[in-house]
């Protein structure tokens, strides 16, 4: 599997039972539909990217899906904290985070469901 944001390979890595595809050059993230919510708890052991680089990365857009490649990953916003944008596939609704976003997705605290109160909206 070649990772969508910066075309490097990805290597599988196994967390109870499910598997995750971890970009080799940016450390972006695959993860099979609900694997995500699934490992949240193990977000600091599978997101060992730079938060720094992720941001970088998270400019790059009108990607494809890894898995299904010929469609388009769409870009979302978690519901519960708007600062946070990951891709999507329609097809087999597999996620993609840039690195540093899937830790930040599994630790929502108390300041920042405040602060995304007063996130403005993205286009």
């Amino acid at each position: 599997m070649q990772c969508p944001k910066c075309d490097s390979a990805m290597t599988a890595v196994t967390y109870q039972g499910s598997t995750v595809q971890r970009c080799t050059h940016c450390a972006g993230l695959w993860f099979e539909p609900v694997d995500h919510e699934r490992l949240r708890d193990l977000a600091e052991q599978i997101d060992i990217g730079d938060a720094a680089v992720g941001e970088q990365y998270n400019r790059v857009d009108r990607i494809n899906c890894p898995k299904c490649t010929n469609w388009p990953l769409i870009r979302m916003v978690d519901p519960q904290q708007p600062h946070i944008w990951f891709e999507s596939c329609k097809n087999c609704y597999g996620r993609f985070y840039d690195a540093g976003e899937f830790r930040d997705f599994a630790e929502h605290t108390l300041v920042e469901f405040f602060t995304d109160m007063d996130a403005p909206a993205r286009d």
